[in-house]
C-alpha cells in the first residue's frame, strides 16, 4: 500500500472528532475527484463521483486512500463491476488475499462468495469480528460487492470504530490492555460455527497485541474480537474470559461506536480491517442476499504500543 499521501493523525480525546480537509458546513467533504457524505461524524462515508469499473487515476487513487484513512469505511453506490474490475479496485490498496476456507472451494481463489439463502445454515459474518485476524498478517482491507439484496429489506452490515472503542476505556484499563497479547484462532468460527473441515495442519492460529497501533494514522486500536479471539496469554482462564467478555459486551452494546451500511443492488463497501469490526445482520430469512468479496493483505503484522 502506498501511504505517502496519508498524513498520520494525532490521538484525540474520547468524543473529540477528527478534522478532515475539505469539510464544509453541510458535513460533506471534498477530495480530489470525488466527494463523500459522512454516515456518522467518526466512521463511514458514502462516496460520490467515482466509476470503479474503470481504472483509477493515480492522483484520485491517492486521494481515495486518504479518504479511507479518514473514514475507515467507504460506500460506493450504483457500481457495475465484473470480477476483474472488482479485483483491480482491490489492488489499489494491496495484494489480494486468499481466504483460508477457499482451499476447499472451486473458482477464483481471490474471490470469497458471500451468499445467504433460505437453505443456508448460517450467514457469513454474523457476529462482531475482524476478518481473518487469526492469520500472522491479517487482511488490512476488505471490499464486498453486493448485487442481490433481500426483497423484504434487511441485510445491513454494522461497522464499529475500534479507535473510539479504545478511547472510551478508562486510563487504567487502557494501560492494562496495552501490555497484553491475545490468541486469535481460526477454528473458532470456521470449525465451531461454520462446521468447516479444516485443511491439513488446521486453520491459522496466531497471537496479536490486545492494543495495536495503526500503521498509517498512528492511532491506538482495540484489537480483540468475539469471532476469532480465544484467550489472553498470561492470565488465568477465568481472568481472560471475564476480560474478553467485558470488552466484547462493550463493543456489542455501545451504539455510538457504529455506522450502518444499508445495502442496495450494486453497492461496494470498502473497510479498514485494522481499525474496525463488523457484523452482518441476518434479519431477512427466508430471502436472499448475495455478493462477492476481495480482501487485501497488509504489509506487516499488527504491532503493539511498545513496538510503536
Amino acid at each position: 500500500m502506498n501511504t505517502a499521501a496519508v498524513a498520520p493523525s494525532h490521538p484525540r480525546r474520547p468524543g473529540e472528532h477528527r478534522h478532515r480537509a475539505g469539510a464544509v458546513d453541510s458535513g460533506r467533504s471534498t477530495y480530489d475527484g470525488f466527494t463523500v457524505q459522512p454516515l456518522t461524524p467518526h466512521i463511514g462515508a458514502e462516496v460520490d463521483g467515482l466509476d470503479l469499473s474503470q481504472p483509477l487515476d493515480p492522483d484520485v487513487a491517492a486521494s481515495l486512500r486518504q479518504a479511507w484513512a479518514d473514514w475507515s469505511v467507504l460506500v460506493f453506490r450504483d457500481q457495475h463491476l465484473d470480477r476483474e474490475a472488482h479485483k483491480r479496485f482491490g489492488r489499489t490498496f494491496g495484494t489480494l488475499h486468499t481466504h483460508p476456507m477457499n482451499y476447499a472451494r472451486g473458482g477464483d481463489p481471490e474471490i470469497l462468495v458471500v451468499r445467504t439463502t433460505a437453505e443456508s445454515a448460517y450467514t457469513a459474518g454474523e457476529g462482531w469480528h475482524t476478518d481473518v485476524s487469526c492469520e500472522a498478517i491479517p487482511p488490512m482491507a476488505s471490499a464486498l460487492y453486493v448485487t442481490e439484496v433481500p426483497e423484504c429489506g434487511g441485510g445491513d452490515t454494522l461497522f464499529a470504530d475500534m479507535y473510539l472503542a479504545y478511547e472510551l476505556l478508562s486510563a487504567p484499563m487502557q494501560q492494562l490492555l496495552e501490555g497484553l497479547t491475545a490468541v486469535h484462532d481460526g477454528a473458532l468460527p470456521y470449525v465451531n460455527t461454520y462446521k468447516s473441515t479444516p485443511p491439513e495442519g488446521g486453520y491459522p492460529r496466531h497471537e496479536h497485541p490486545v492494543v495495536t497501533v495503526h500503521p498509517v494514522t498512528g492511532r491506538k486500536v482495540l484489537y480483540v474480537n468475539s469471532g476469532f479471539t480465544s484467550h489472553i496469554r498470561g492470565l488465568q482462564p477465568w481472568e481472560s474470559r471475564a476480560l474478553l467478555d467485558a470488552l466484547f459486551e462493550m463493543i456489542a452494546t455501545t451504539p455510538r461506536l457504529t455506522c450502518r451500511v444499508q445495502w442496495q443492488p450494486n453497492t461496494l463497501t470498502l473497510w479498514d480491517n485494522r481499525c474496525t469490526q463488523h457484523h452482518a445482520v441476518w434479519d431477512y430469512y427466508p430471502y436472499t442476499r448475495s455478493g462477492e468479496r476481495v480482501s487485501m493483505v497488509g504489509n506487516e503484522a499488527p504491532r503493539g504500543v511498545a513496538a510503536g
